[in-house]
């Protein structure tokens, strides 16, 4: 992780200074988050609703995650009369539908409005789809409408909703393109005039297209053009023109959008069927991947491997949506089972997680010099997101790692192979593991002068602790098989440095660097330990013992070091009595069983946490008050007691319930107050799910 915030903080200055004070005035379930996301399933299809305190869903405009505004809005009409339901359209004859309520699981937020004398509901639906990769890899998302009458009488009704060409920029200046395809399916594609590969602008990339489809049903009606033309168009109508505006210009030049219209007929009480929208968006090439001797390898997303053009893609994808629900329901009911088993706080947290995290991963595949798809070449790489934008952070990945080792392992073998395969050619110069494969998403070109950001004790722990699991979980030994000599150079560096680390920075890096961590000696005590088992599996079983045998004389002396003079806890960093802090990595040693640490250990942390709390948590350690959220549950999931499990979890759901902030769920923030710190949206909140995995 690094701590290049400040360009973040400028585009979301005011999100975060003011966060809204509305009132809710619908019913929330399971609660108001500070964000809520409605197109969340890449790091470039992130589209969120700012919601602070309480923001109806026609109260403000859908926004990126970094918090710039993606136009996206939605009309009904009822009887003659038009109602607004999405977004913050200001065109004349429309009044505001009135939201009754919000619901959100693990893949859906569902909202109900009340226009007149029918309700609207509107379905986000960004599936999650771990066990089908190529549906995962999808950069495509639902929206789906439907209408009934709330007054028992019959009544005419049309449904518009359009997206804007901020849906391919950074950079509103810049001039955009658009087509519209009409056939079975109706598309609107929108494109950058002058495209940068591999390029971003404040993190939106600046290649590839978005994508708007619907069903051409009977009824269906579409229009490009200037924002308050075609609404007008619809206000006044009840259906569009089917013209195309054809004077391509900048995204701010009076605003082009791209809209649809459905003339439901009449509706009756019995809800009508959903009408369905798709939002995306899609680049090709999607990664640049570093090779041996520095070559270059420009990688596709697997979904090209089924399909051969966006449109039979966006065609199946459109077609499958009641099956897509369906998997979805079955996946978010699953999820909630077995979070609710430690809690109903805990599923809830776990429920606003999950799109999150996996809304930073993109699975990719190569082509072979005869420009096949190596269908047996699949990696899935991640975007850092807000604390930086770095490819595949090696300690971003780990406390993500819960997730997916809960939904499907495949993905974390996908996730380590890149950065296996880059240190195996030799070109990254230091005898620890790499930080992370890229300095800027979404190139994955490594760090051939050895100028990563410098965590050796932290990356190389990761990398043995999360291969480890992978065999363990996943039954899958492919990467200590490949890999074998690389982890076997990482644990020689941990046995130099773990026991008593130098200075240096841990994951925690906002923190600063300190000698002598005694949660990072765990880290890398655990990473020795799991090593043994690792040259166990590989069958070498005098490496195996060497390195149980010193794991276990160095968590015997850790214990000298780490325990402060009164033996009631653990201090951040050794001979430090007066400090301590959250003791997470000692998850590790339970996830594997490797059982490096004894039981007392986990005892006296237990009991040390539940005098220490303050309002929001347990602060990370006693330098600062605040905390991150993943480590919070990560403590949650290694005490030896419900109750004070159970306070880490409360303390979490009441951060993320709190509406101090309007961005997606920020990870670090103040145990004091509940207020957000620096970072937003990132893919450690995989780590919520911690608890499901042990």
């Amino acid at each position: 992780m690094h701590m290049h915030v400040p360009t973040l903080l400028v585009s979301g200055a005011s999100l975060l200074l003011a966060p809204v004070a509305a009132a809710v005035t619908w019913t929330a379930t399971p609660f108001n988050p500070a964000s809520v996301p409605l197109a969340v399933r890449t790091p470039y299809l992130s589209a969120w609703l700012a919601q602070g305190a309480g923001t109806a869903l026609n109260d403000a405009w859908p926004t990126f995650w970094t918090g710039t505004i993606v136009g996206w809005a939605g009309y009904v009409k009822v009887d003659g009369t038009t109602y607004t339901w999405l977004g913050a359209p200001n065109v004349a004859g429309s009044s505001k539908a009135t939201q009754k309520s919000l619901e959100f699981t693990s893949t859906q937020s569902i909202f109900t409005m009340t226009a007149g004398p029918v309700d609207l509901t509107a379905t986000f639906l960004s599936p999650v789809e771990p066990s089908d990769l190529v549906r995962q890899s999808l950069p495509l998302s639902y929206l789906a409408v439907s209408v009934k009458s709330n007054d028992r009488n019959s009544h005419s009704v049309q449904v518009y909703t359009d997206i804007s060409a901020e849906w391919v920029t950074g950079d509103n200046s810049l001039v955009a393109n658009w087509t519209t395809m009409t056939g079975s399916v109706l598309t609107h594609q929108v494109s950058l005039a002058s495209q940068s590969v591999y390029g971003e602008v404040s993190d939106h990339t600046q290649y590839g297209s978005a994508y708007h489809a619907t069903l051409n049903t009977t009824g269906a009606t579409w229009q490009t053009g200037q924002d308050t033309v075609v609404r007008a168009q619809f206000i006044s109508n009840g259906a569009l023109a089917n013209t195309a505006d054809t004077s391509f210009r900048a995204v701010s030049d009076r605003w082009p959008v791209f809209g649809f219209s459905h003339d439901l007929g009449t509706i009756t009480s019995a809800a009508s069927s959903p009408v369905v929208f798709v939002v995306g968006h899609i680049r090709d090439p999607a990664i640049q991947y570093i090779t041996a001797n520095n070559g270059r390898q420009d990688r596709s997303i697997l979904f090209w491997t089924e399909y051969a053009t966006v449109s039979s893609a966006i065609s199946t994808f459109i077609h499958d949506y009641a099956d897509a629900l369906l998997r979805a329901q079955a996946f978010d009911a699953k999820v909630k089972a077995d979070a609710s088993k430690i809690s109903s706080d805990y599923a809830d947290i776990v429920a606003l997680s999950v799109r999150q995290a996996f809304g930073s991963i993109e699975i990719t595949v190569s082509k072979d010099s005869s420009g096949n798809f190596n269908t047996s070449d699949v990696m899935t790489f991640m975007k850092e997101i807000s604390s930086d934008g770095n490819t595949n952070t090696v300690d971003v990945i780990f406390p993500a790692w819960p997730i997916f080792l809960y939904t499907n392992p495949a993905l974390g073998t996908q996730m380590l192979e890149p950065l296996f395969r880059y240190q195996a050619t030799g070109q990254y110069p230091n005898k620890w593991a790499v930080h992370d494969m890229g300095a800027h998403y979404p190139q994955a070109i490594g760090h051939n002068d050895g100028q990563d950001e410098a965590m050796q004790v932290e990356e190389s722990g990761n990398m043995l602790i999360m291969t480890l699991s992978l065999a363990q979980k996943g039954r899958d030994t492919s990467l200590i098989q490949k890999y074998f000599s690389l982890l076997d150079q990482w644990t020689q560096y941990l046995i130099a440095d773990s026991l008593i680390p130098a200075e240096q920075l841990s994951t925690d890096d906002f923190a600063g660097q300190l000698a002598n961590q005694t949660n990072l000696a765990i880290k890398g005590i655990v990473g020795i330990k799991a090593m043994s088992k690792i040259a166990e599996i590989a069958g070498d079983s005098a490496k195996a013992q060497n390195y149980s045998d010193i794991a276990t004389s160095y968590a015997q002396q850790w214990q000298n070091f780490a325990l402060s003079s009164d033996k009631t806890h653990l201090t951040l960093n050794y001979g430090n009595d007066a400090s301590w802090g959250l003791a997470y990595n000692l998850f590790a040693d339970k996830l594997l069983g490797t059982n490096v640490f004894p039981q007392s250990i986990f005892d006296l942390q237990t009991q040390w946490y539940s005098t220490h709390a303050l309002d929001f948590g347990v602060p990370l350690d006693t330098r600062h008050t605040y905390t991150k959220s993943d480590w919070e549950i990560w403590t949650a999931a290694l005490v030896t007691s419900d109750s004070v499990r159970d306070l880490f979890i409360s303390s979490v759901h009441k951060y993320a319930a709190d509406g101090e902030s309007s961005q997606p769920l920020g990870d670090w923030y103040e145990t004091s107050n509940g207020a957000v710190e620096g970072f937003r949206a990132r893919p450690v909140v995989g780590g919520h799910l911690a608890l499901l995995i042990v």
